[in-house]
Formats: C-alpha cells, sequence, structure tokens
C-alpha cells in the first residue's frame, strides 16, 4: 500500500493509474464523438465552462468584468500611443527633412548651414552621388537672412484727450529666403502648397518670385500676386522687391516663419559670392579728362585689375579718347600678393566699356561739369550703361557692358535627400568616406553631416518618445496580468470542488491548470478585441477627421498625428496576449495546494 500525495487516503498505484488511463481514453472517445478529435480535452473543457465564468457568481462576476475591461483599455491606451508616437516622429521628421534634407555637405567647420562658407559649385562627387541608388536626390542650394517689409499699415488710436488719430505704420519679419534651381524637389511644397503656384526656375522672368508661409504672409499682410520689400545685408544695404506667388502652410511653425524659397542664382548674388565686375564713368575730371574707374564687388575685398597690361592696384584709368575703343577689365581679388595666381582666389569676372569717338578725332578733350559740378550725361536708355557726353564739337557714345559675376560658380551646400529613412546612418557614413577632409580640386575642406546632428535638438526629443512609449506599454501590461492574476486566482478559489473532482477522478495539476489558462486566454481574447475595435476607430476617426488639435508652436503640428503600422499592431496584440498568458502561468500554481478531499467536502 503507497500514500498518494494530494489525495490525503491510500490507493494502489497500479488502481490509481488504471483509474487515469480509464478517464482519458473517455474524454477522447467522447471528444471523437464532438468532432474534436484533434483538440485536448481541456480545452473542451474551458470552452463547455466559459459561459458559467463570464456569468459567473456574485463574487467573481464583476472580477472578470474588471479584467476583461482592464485588458480592453491596455489595448486601447497601448495601440493610441504607438499610433500616435510614430505618426508624430514621422511627421515631424518628414516636415523637417521637407525644409532641408537628411544628409548635407558644406564647408568644414561650419555649425550651421544658413551661415557655411561658399563652396565651389563643380566638384568630382556629385555625379557619383547622382548615380548611387540609395540617394533619392542631390541639389545645389544658398541661404540668405532678409528682412521682410510689409505694405502700409493704418493704426487708429484714441488719445488721452478724446481725439481720434491715424497712424501709419510697417511691420518687419525676419526670415532666410533658401536659393533653388530646377534641380530642387517640389513634391513636399506641393503637398503643403494652399494658394498660388510653384515658381519655374529655369526661366529668367522668375528671378524675384518667392514662396512664403501662410504665417509670414499672414503677418505681413501678403497676398498672391503682390509685391513684398526685401532688405538684405551685403557690402553696402540692398533692397530689392519681390513677387508672392505661392503660399504654404505645414504646421510646422517654427520653420513656417523661417524660411522663404527662391531662386539660386538671386542669393548667390546677394551674398557676394565670387567677384562682380563693372566699370563706371566718374562724374568728376582730371585736367579736362575723363575718369573710368573699376566697380568690384564680393570675394575677400582686396581688388587687383588688369586693364590689358597685368594685374596691378589702379583701380582706375585718367583718358581722353581720340579713336573709338574699347577697354576689358578683368577684376580679382588677392590676399597678400598682387601675382597670387588666380587659381588661388576667388573666380575672377570681366567687364567692358565701349567708347566711340564723333565729330573731329583730333581735337583735344575739353570735357566740362555743368551747374552742378557733374559731368552731363545724356542717357539713351534705361539702363544707365549707354550715354553721350560732349566735348567741345566732338560726341561720345559709351556703352558699359557689367560683368555676369562669378557667383554662380558657387554654392552654400549640397543637400540629398536619401530613398530609405532606416539606411541614413549607412549611407551618411558612405559619403563621408568620399567627401569628409579631403581636398577638392579648389583647395576646400569639406565635411557631410546628417539631419540629425543638424537638428539635434528635435531628434533629440523624438527619441525621448520611445521611452515614454516603452514606459506607458510596460505600465499598461503590468495593469493588465495584475487584474488578470487576481480574476485567475477568484475563479480557482470559488471553483476548488471542480478542481477536487478533475482529480479524484484522475486529471493531473498541469491539465486543471491549463483549463483555467484557456478560459484566461478567451478573457484575454475578449479584451483584446473590445480593445482593437475602439482603439482602431478613435485611430481612423482622428486620422481622417482630425478633431484633436495641437498648438504648432509647442508641438510642430496643428492637430495630432496618427500611423497606423501593421507590423506594430500584431506585436501589440500577440505580444500582449503572449505575456499576460505566461505572467499566468504563476498564480495557477495554486491549483497544485487544492486537496480533492478538502475540496469535495468544503462543496
Amino acid at each position: 500500500m503507497a500514500t498518494v500525495s494530494g489525495f490525503g487516503f491510500p490507493y494502489e498505484q497500479d488502481v490509481i493509474k488504471r483509474k487515469k488511463m480509464l478517464f482519458r481514453q473517455k474524454s477522447f472517445v467522447y471528444f471523437s464523438r464532438n468532432n474534436f478529435p484533434e483538440l485536448a480535452f481541456e480545452y473542451f473543457i474551458s470552452r463547455k465552462t466559459l459561459k458559467s465564468v463570464v456569468q459567473g457568481k456574485k463574487v467573481s462576476k464583476p472580477i472578470v468584468r474588471i479584467s476583461v475591461i482592464s485588458i480592453s483599455l491596455a489595448v486601447i491606451v497601448n495601440l493610441i500611443t504607438l499610433a500616435v508616437v510614430t505618426g508624430f516622429q514621422q511627421e515631424v521628421r518628414q516636415k523637417v527633412s521637407g525644409f532641408g534634407s537628411h544628409i548635407v555637405i558644406m564647408s568644414a567647420g561650419e555649425n550651421s548651414v544658413y551661415e557655411s562658407e561658399p563652396i565651389r559649385k563643380e566638384q568630382n562627387f556629385v555625379s557619383t552621388l547622382a548615380k548611387d541608388p540609395a540617394i533619392a536626390s542631390i541639389n545645389p542650394v544658398a541661404y540668405k537672412p532678409v528682412l521682410f517689409q510689409s505694405g502700409k499699415q493704418e493704426l487708429n488710436y484714441t488719445l488721452a484727450d478724446g481725439t481720434d488719430t491715424t497712424e501709419s505704420q510697417y511691420q518687419v519679419h525676419g526670415a532666410v529666403i533658401k536659393g533653388i534651381d530646377t534641380s530642387f524637389n517640389w513634391s513636399f511644397f506641393e503637398q503643403h502648397l494652399i494658394d498660388g503656384t510653384l515658381p519655374d526656375f529655369s526661366s529668367d522672368s522668375t528671378d524675384d518670385h518667392i514662396v512664403i508661409s501662410k504665417k509670414l504672409a499672414k503677418d505681413l499682410q501678403f497676398e498672391v500676386g503682390e509685391t513684398v520689400g526685401a532688405f538684405f545685408v551685403r557690402n553696402q544695404p540692398v533692397k530689392r522687391n519681390y513677387k508672392v506667388v505661392g503660399i504654404y502652410e505645414t504646421g510646422l511653425d517654427e520653420f513656417d516663419k523661417q524660411i522663404v524659397l527662391g531662386k539660386l542664382s538671386t542669393v548667390q548674388e546677394l551674398n557676394d559670392w565670387g567677384i562682380h565686375a563693372n566699370i563706371d564713368l566718374m562724374d568728376s575730371l582730371v585736367d579736362g579728362q575723363i575718369i573710368v574707374r573699376a566697380q568690384v564687388s564680393g570675394g575677400n575685398g582686396n581688388y587687383r585689375y588688369d586693364w590689358g597690361d597685368g594685374f596691378n592696384g589702379y583701380s582706375g584709368l585718367i583718358m581722353c579718347p581720340t579713336e573709338d575703343t574699347t577697354i576689358r577689365l578683368i577684376a580679382s581679388d588677392y590676399w597678400s600678393n598682387l601675382s597670387t595666381p588666380i587659381e588661388e582666389t576667388t573666380l575672377p569676372d570681366t567687364a567692358f566699356i565701349t567708347i566711340k569717338v564723333k565729330g573731329d578725332k583730333f581735337t583735344p578733350c575739353s570735357f566740362e561739369l555743368n551747374e552742378v559740378d557733374v559731368l552731363e550725361k545724356n542717357y539713351l536708355d534705361e539702363t544707365g550703361n549707354h550715354f553721350e557726353i560732349t566735348s567741345g564739337n566732338k560726341t561720345f557714345e559709351i556703352q558699359i557692358t557689367p560683368g555676369k559675376g562669378s557667383s554662380d560658380h558657387y554654392i552654400g551646400a549640397y543637400e540629398m535627400m536619401v530613398t530609405d529613412w532606416d539606411q541614413l546612418e549607412t549611407t551618411l557614413t558612405s559619403v563621408q568616406r568620399m567627401v569628409d577632409l579631403k581636398p577638392t580640386p579648389f583647395d576646400e575642406i569639406l565635411m557631410t553631416s546628417s539631419i540629425m546632428e543638424n537638428q539635434r535638438d528635435i531628434f533629440v526629443w523624438l527619441g525621448f518618445l520611445d521611452i515614454n512609449v516603452a514606459i506607458i506599454l510596460v505600465l499598461m501590461i503590468l495593469i493588465g496580468i495584475i487584474n488578470m492574476g487576481s480574476a485567475l486566482l477568484v475563479l480557482i478559489l470559488i471553483r476548488s470542488n471542480f478542481i477536487g473532482m478533475m482529480k479524484a477522478i484522475g486529471a493531473n495539476n498541469w491539465s486543471i491548470r491549463k483549463i483555467f489558462l484557456y478560459q484566461a486566454g478567451f478573457l484575454i481574447g475578449r479584451g483584446m478585441i473590445i480593445g482593437n475595435v475602439i482603439g482602431l476607430g478613435f485611430c481612423f476617426l482622428q486620422k481622417y477627421t482630425g478633431f484633436i488639435s495641437l498648438n504648432p508652436e509647442v508641438y510642430y503640428l496643428s492637430e495630432v498625428p496618427i500611423q497606423l503600422n501593421p507590423i506594430h499592431w500584431i506585436l501589440l496584440n500577440v505580444g500582449t496576449l503572449v505575456v499576460c498568458l505566461a505572467a499566468l502561468i504563476i498564480p495557477s500554481v495554486v491549483i497544485t495546494r487544492i486537496s480533492p478531499v478538502k475540496a469535495i467536502k468544503f462543496n
């Protein structure tokens, strides 16, 4: 005779084994007759008794409902959290990238592409990178700070003595013009264009066209088609007028109020890059002779001049033309030596002045100043570069041809977009190996950086959101596990007689535990279905209606973004089910401690 642990009274071992075998054989026959040959009897019993578990008794019914609700809430909160954070990260990343680029190549040692030193546009690596399948686009850009001035605005107010008065005022707003050319990809701004059109910068007629944001247009009170006054700081302050041809709105206020799109060639010129040479006929005289003087801008400010006999430091000529002549001027900058090779300085520029003599060519010059002590000029066109002057019975027709400038050979940076964001670091490393710290043919040292470095604050902030998501997911699943664990313990305690009977007829502890785990799985599944219906419904409602708005000055977006990732959804549901069931294995150990004799007596 042997005593079997858990039963409390002796049975012969062979009798117990036969009873257990008979129990399982009967169960298998029963299940086969009921078309469940592939299912274990534990699943069958748990399904058949599920209704009594859900409806339950006065004690268990509210606890079961609470556990189902807790699972539903966990799924709802986690699903919405994942959708919102993923959407927020993707939306902010796309918008920040749309204003700039994924990768930037600029002069080494610069902290910001907005204020970088110019680099030569003709770079050997451009054609190679353009063929790289990992790079979607590469285009030259240049930036220039600008102050925009609004039109006259009338301000009405009442003085202390009750007198109504009107005062005119102008609004001034600082921004940055981003110069782009025909290689620029407009897709981002096409999506966010709300008024007007996007300019075609392949035409010279669009030199003064710009695209501004709705925020800037509202502050300056301008509409599409109107002219905006713009002030720039160069060697001397410059004012230009621009025509607003398009208005965009991204909701990213920090960038909307800052970035204005303009033509690359215009920004290159405004930055004083390269050399721009011109020739001017001075209004004063020297011993009755005219003064032809160079007008040069750009470069490093130290200029040298080639009037036909090589470079020297003379910026002008004193002359009395006696025959038709053309004077050529080549202007360049230098560092310490006038004879510095051109290859080591800024690219030079060339201007011309053509003089045609009419009348007696051999009569000495006797130019005179008018009553206001300036040389009288008779302008022949509106440019001011074609005019006539007289000296006695001779007339001089003068045509000035300014240089085109060499600014178009310089840019602020090259901006690149990658085809796959997840491969950004790999692509960046590849570009750095090709470009970084390797002198170019123009003795430039370049460096490569990614948007995650250039907009570090934003991407660090987005990275913190991943930590918040992890914390929320863990907390909500823990809450669900605790509630389901409590419900399972209550179900085990109130059904101790059932457990005792199952043990008495030969069921082992693990089989009984599986019955309760299956039932817990049914409850978790019910909660997950409810949670998915509510969570997905909320996500789709927000995605297509945007009924929950945000303050763009704080969150960079005007509404809560939603991005439903199928992989995230599957992992969330599978993970919730697996983790909760795995955690319930521990409280189910209580079943092993229930004695069938005591349980049946209790019943």
